[in-house]
């Protein structure tokens, strides 16, 4: 049997088919008689958000960006509230193109014309962690389950129903996933079902939920078009996917965005929502000052100064580096911190260097590629980064991309390489761990302590 909710949300979004079949919409330009390409997006962390500068960005963003760039158009982005909304503006020709995220299910091929698919996810359930975890469809039974609503997850849950699996569900009007995994982490259900790339990401904030099992095999993401779009503009998108693909720029984007999320069970994510209350608030005074001289987040730089003590200022390594920038004796000097144990110290003097490093790289590395890099070089030096570059272009690759170079960074230690390598051996591999998880830490730092607005971003 249908929901309440559902009928009365489907009564209500017939009636609006009825209106605006009343009122008589006009037809959207092409993209190319206005020049703007007008595409519809929501608001998640795997599509479109506005970032700590105050930029927007996200995978779909840049995705759309840059094929419009690559016609000669501008565009204009439709943010929604939820996807009954996209779907409405589709169906009535209201926005050129949907990038969103969506799977391309046989169901919106009926409905939708389908852009060339450019990568997959797996849905997921997922539920609280603890010994009552489902592993099964059938252990869903009796659950308080939600999911968005007009979703493929929904969708996949209705084909469970077919199966004679008495599960029930509420679909919820919304844009994405992370408002139902906040009410799974609060109690308020017990599972929901999200894409496999928006809940590696969703992990940093919700470390009390967890992948209770695949809900099916991979699917396909792609754009989605209005059934009446012209062919010449899904030729020219994928003419556009296909190059990107080929030139290796499909995947630098997703690096960008997803690229560090892989390593987040290898990194203290319970640690630093732990500290962030207990050990961090006496130092953020130091963070702010430090952000104030050379523009860097302080969210960025406490998050390195976790990855490399905890946030302790008297931390100490075997091989001589100490403070809670863990800054060597002859950086120190260089920097002009006299004592490195002094959190003050430390941390302006680790953010001048970091400073330095990105200010040392080639000026055609573009961000944040280049703060990943200075990453990197912090943790084993310019010298030896420098020999992961110049590896990395010997070896048919990319050396102002993040993505090539963190591939080649493992190599450095490895000695059928020590011959190529100028300034000899380097734990490269560590260097790309520093790199990885800082960023991941970045992002829970951001997701919840305040900017400081005295400087900006990696700027």
């Amino acid at each position: 049997m249908m929901h309440r909710s559902a009928i009365l949300r489907y009564a209500l979004a017939a009636l609006a088919v009825l209106a605006v079949a009343g009122c008589g919409r006009a037809p959207l330009p092409a993209p190319g008689e206005g020049g703007v390409l007008v595409v519809a997006t929501r608001s998640s962390p795997t599509t479109y958000f506005i970032d700590p500068a105050g930029q927007a960005s996200g995978l779909e963003h840049d995705l759309a960006v840059r094929f419009a760039e690559s016609q000669g158009w501008r565009v204009r982005f439709v943010v929604v509230e939820n996807l009954q909304e996209l779907f409405e503006l589709l169906r009535h020709g209201q926005v050129h193109v949907a990038a969103a995220g969506l799977t391309a299910t046989e169901a919106r091929g009926i409905k939708y014309r389908l852009g060339p698919e450019y990568t997959e996810v797996t849905e997921q359930v997922i539920c609280r962690k603890g010994p009552g975890l489902p592993r099964k469809p059938i252990d869903l039974i009796g659950k308080r389950i939600e999911v968005v609503a007009d979703s493929s997850h929904a969708e996949a849950l209705w084909w469970l129903r077919v199966r004679q699996l008495r599960l029930d569900w509420t679909e919820v009007p919304a844009a994405g996933e992370e408002e139902l995994l906040d009410r799974v982490q609060s109690g308020l259900s017990d599972c929901t079902v999200a894409d496999s790339t928006g809940f590696q990401i969703a992990r940093h904030f919700y470390p009390d939920l967890a992948v209770a099992f695949d809900l099916g095999k991979p699917q396909k993401v792609a754009w989605m078009l209005p059934k009446q779009a012209e062919d010449a503009l899904v030729g020219k998108i994928k003419a556009f996917f296909d190059g990107i693909r080929e030139d290796g720029e499909l995947k630098r984007m997703k690096e960008r965005y997803f690229g560090h999320v892989r390593r987040l069970d290898e990194a203290d994510v319970l640690g630093i929502l732990e500290r962030r209350s207990r050990v961090l608030p006496p130092l953020r005074r130091h963070f702010h000052q430090a952000q104030a001289e050379t523009g860097l987040d302080w969210r960025f730089l406490a998050a390195l100064a976790y990855q490399e003590s905890q946030w302790d200022p008297n931390a100490t390594s075997p091989t001589g580096v100490r403070g809670i920038m863990m800054l060597t004796g002859e950086t120190a000097d260089r920097l002009g911190v006299k004592n490195r144990l002094d959190p003050k110290e430390s941390i302006l003097g680790g953010a001048r260097y970091i400073l330095m490093l990105k200010e040392g790289l080639p000026a055609r590395i573009q961000e944040p590629d280049r703060t990943w890099m200075a990453l990197a070089a912090y943790n084993i030096g310019p010298a030896h980064f420098e020999d992961a570059r110049r590896l990395t272009q010997s070896l048919g690759k990319n050396p102002d991309a993040w993505s090539d170079v963190k591939d080649v960074l493992p190599l450095l230690s490895r000695e059928s390489y020590q011959g190529r390598l100028r300034f000899g051996f380097a734990r490269g591999g560590e260097a790309r761990i520093l790199a990885e998880n800082v960023r991941i830490y970045y992002d829970i730092l951001v997701r919840h302590e305040p900017a400081y607005h005295d400087g900006i971003g990696f700027n």
